[in-house]
């Protein structure tokens, strides 16, 4: 009665698993989706300011890589004659008449002409030469507002016309291959332009670099400045390039102030701004990105993240009877379990106290462990039975083929009365199949394998005499891993029958060891007729198809892929057979095993003749 009234007890207090759920959900989810929301919400415009402002800034980089670019393509058009050992040799010749007029048309002009014509950018250069028995070239009119205008070209002036330029005068001192000074001189803010400006000296005297001539090379700032384009910034922004003096020099955007005005007059409280120097011209580079642009972004994370609380709140409202701490411990369990069984491991038993779903579910898992772990126990024998029997029948498929080549070659030879030969071979005969039994092995070690192939060899040796050559290379640290018995065999068989076009053929079989992915790799090359692609391509369908045969049991490549089978069979499928053949060339053989030693460890000694 007492027991009645327990189990009553029990049955009454017993409360659904779902309701236990509910009545913790509002405590224990509705307060974390809101912090957690808020907390979100923070780290998402974090990130934000700090990705936009790292994309800015690598915009900005990459804008002045291109600048600087362009500066160094102009300069190493400077280098070209700057470096030039010969050209001082040329400009400091003060003959005049014909060695002057020589000098000019056949070393000066072609010279400069090759420097303006090495580059697809309009550049106008100006040659200002010391030596005034040289005569002055004007490839443009002097007259003209703008000589840059015409396209690229050059002129020769003489040294004197530059001689009281302030620019000049304040030229730096020469640094041999590094004074090099980017400035606009003359015109050149007026039309937009800017020059590169440095000496031609005379090297000859490394302690005394006498000035020779100078150059100036003048391009477009619109050129120069073509990579600085304010769409990679967003609407409303600005992309100024500013002067030693913070003026204006070029700007994209909008609402760009005008040309040389000042940049400290202008309003950027509403901007963030970003500067990057650029080095070669003394200027610098600022990007004014609107507020704005950040705000919008600002207002777009505020407003998902308020979407996605309110949507996570219904949804675990919908789903309060699955989401809890207390369900989330016991299905951890319960999942954990079932990886284990995944896993193939179907020892774990567990048990939960109480009395509710998950009991019956712990009963239900520990008689599957026990009921599956057994199964595979059954299959796994049964499997492992079968294995062993299609390997033996793939391998006994193989010797009846060998036999019925071999005894046809000795009906031939007794055909023709040849009873040396024919008891050479049968002799050898014998021997091949002494090997081959190996006291009922299928797995042997690779030394028997080469020694039974040897055998082999020994058969054909009488039937082809010198008109085969076979050479073997094997390293000699892999005899002692393990192989399925007769794999080269074949091979060596089918070279024989099928790969001879004329009365000659070369045969090599190498062996070595592959550390990097733990397995052996043996190779069988001829120097035979090979096969056509279409041919290859059938042997290769069939050796791969699983259990194909052909109509009668024999298709073709037959042996190939019996060797194929049964190294799969036994060793997995990442090991098998692959094959290569070109028409006229010959064919070769990949076979490849993994490293597993032989129960005898000791070392083994190769013939020398397989050793290469």
């Amino acid at each position: 009665m007492k027991n009645q009234n327990r189990l009553d007890s029990k049955q009454r207090m017993f409360m659904p698993f779902g309701m236990k759920l509910f009545f913790s959900y509002m405590i224990l989810i509705i307060v974390p989706i809101f912090i957690f929301g808020y907390i979100a919400n923070t780290i998402l415009v974090d990130l934000y300011g700090k990705q936009m402002n790292t994309n800015l800034t690598g915009t900005m980089a990459q804008i002045r890589d291109n600048i600087n670019y362009k500066l160094e393509d102009t300069q190493r058009l400077s280098d070209t004659l700057y470096f030039d050992e010969s050209l001082p040799l040329e400009i400091m010749s003060y003959e005049e008449g014909w060695v002057s007029y020589q000098t000019t048309t056949k070393l000066l002009i072609p010279k400069f002409r090759q420097t303006v014509d090495s580059t697809n950018r309009k550049i106008w250069m100006s040659i200002y030469l010391k030596n005034e028995t040289l005569p002055e070239i004007y490839n443009n009119d002097l007259s003209a507002a703008d000589p840059l205008a015409k396209g690229k070209h050059w002129d020769l002036f003489h040294l004197r016309r530059i001689m009281d330029k302030p620019w000049y005068a304040e030229f730096p001192k020469e640094d041999y291959g590094k004074t090099v000074v980017w400035q606009q001189v003359e015109d050149d803010g007026r039309f937009g332009r800017i020059s590169l400006l440095r000496r031609l000296v005379d090297t000859r005297n490394p302690l005394d670099l006498e000035t020779i001539g100078f150059m100036r090379i003048s391009v477009y700032l619109s050129e120069i400045f073509q990579s600085v384009d304010i769409n990679k910034f967003g609407s409303g922004s600005m992309l100024l390039i500013l002067d030693e003096n913070n003026r204006i020099i070029y700007g994209s955007g909008e609402n760009v102030p005008d040309m040389h005005s000042d940049y400290e007059l202008m309003d950027v409280s509403r901007f963030t701004v970003l500067s990057e120097s650029l080095p070669k011209l003394n200027w610098k580079m600022t990007a004014l990105v609107p507020d704005t642009i950040i705000q919008q972004e600002t207002r777009k994370i505020n407003l998902l993240t308020i979407v996605i609380c309110l949507a996570s709140f219904v949804v675990v409202l919908l789903f309060a009877l699955g989401v809890s701490r207390f369900f989330s411990k016991r299905v951890s369990k319960v999942v954990s379990i079932l990886n284990l069984f995944q896993q193939g491991d179907f020892h774990k038993r567990f048990h939960y106290k109480g009395n509710d779903e998950f009991t019956m579910i712990a009963a239900s898992l520990n008689r599957l462990g026990e009921q599956t772990e057994r199964l595979i126990q059954e299959v796994y024998l049964t499997n492992l039975k079968k294995k062993q029997a299609e390997l033996e029948t793939l391998q006994a498929q193989i010797n009846p083929h060998f036999l019925y080549n071999t005894l046809s070659s000795i009906s031939r030879l007794a055909k023709f009365g040849q009873v040396d030969k024919q008891h050479q071979m049968v002799m050898n005969l014998a021997k091949f199949y002494r090997l081959s039994l190996n006291d009922g092995q299928t797995i042997i070690a690779i030394h028997k394998e080469l020694e039974q192939t040897q055998a082999y060899l020994d058969i054909q040796q009488v039937k082809y005499g010198e008109r085969m050559e076979v050479e073997f290379d094997i390293e000699p640290r892999i005899v002692n891993y393990m192989t399925v018995k007769l794999i080269l065999q074949p091979f060596l068989e089918n070279a024989l029958q099928h790969a001879w076009r004329g009365d000659h053929i070369y045969i090599r079989v190498s062996g070595r060891m592959e550390e990097e992915t733990d397995s052996i790799v043996f190779e069988i090359m001829d120097d035979g007729s090979g096969m056509p692609r279409e041919m290859l391509k059938q042997v290769v369908s069939a050796m791969n198809a699983p259990g194909a045969q052909g109509s009668h049991g024999r298709g073709r490549g037959y042996g190939i892929r019996n060797v194929n089978e049964r190294i799969k069979l036994y060793f997995g499928k990442d090991y098998g057979v692959q094959l290569y053949s070109t028409p006229g060339i010959g064919t070769t053989v990949h076979i490849r095993i993994p490293l597993e030693r032989t129960a005898y460890q000791g070392k083994e000694t190769l013939d020398s003749k397989w050793t290469g």
